[in-house]
């Protein structure tokens, strides 16, 4: 078996695919698997639009390489099962260019899932990673409020019980 042939779980399924181990999880979920919600934002880790989760902490996608997550279970924003999360979002117009967003809402999901009542300074060192050019961040932190008063969340949708299945095979 070559070093390139890869099995990845994401959002529950698993993925077989031929690509470099170094290749940074960005890329492969974006350009090989077509999951264009992380975003590509600073590629240095400091801006978080990136963030995805492994094993349900977050991770930034960018900096992450593709041997690293071997084994683990990957989760991105299209895998995040946060309605109420979500729609807190919407409902404290936090979205403005939207660029950032799925970022955001994987750093709070995972920061809600570990600590269903945060604090303010909680919330603050949860999301300090995730920049906002938009400036909302008073609305995110209104949202995150608002979303832990009816908090539950699951890390991803698992929509087969068979996770030895592979979803799909792709090449670099």
């Amino acid at each position: 078996m070559s070093d390139n042939n890869l099995t990845l779980k994401i959002n529950g399924k698993l993925f077989q695919m031929d690509a470099d181990p170094k290749m940074p999880v960005l890329w492969a979920v974006r350009d090989m698997l077509g999951l264009t919600g992380t975003k590509y934002g600073c590629g240095a880790g400091l801006c978080g639009a990136c963030t995805i989760h492994v094993d349900g902490k977050p991770a930034r996608a960018c900096l992450t390489s593709l041997s690293q997550v071997q084994g683990k279970e990957l989760t991105t924003i299209e895998g995040l099962e946060a309605d109420k999360l979500k729609r807190a979002w919407t409902e404290h117009n936090v979205p403005q260019c939207g660029y950032c967003q799925s970022g955001q809402l994987m750093s709070a999901a995972a920061l809600l899932t570990t600590n269903s009542k945060p604090s303010d300074r909680d919330i603050d060192e949860a999301m300090a990673g995730n920049i906002c050019r938009c400036g909302t961040y008073t609305r995110i932190k209104s949202a995150i409020k608002s979303a832990s008063d009816q908090n539950s969340f699951t890390q991803h949708s698992d929509e087969s019980s068979d996770n030895s299945r592979v979803e799909q095979e792709v090449t670099a």
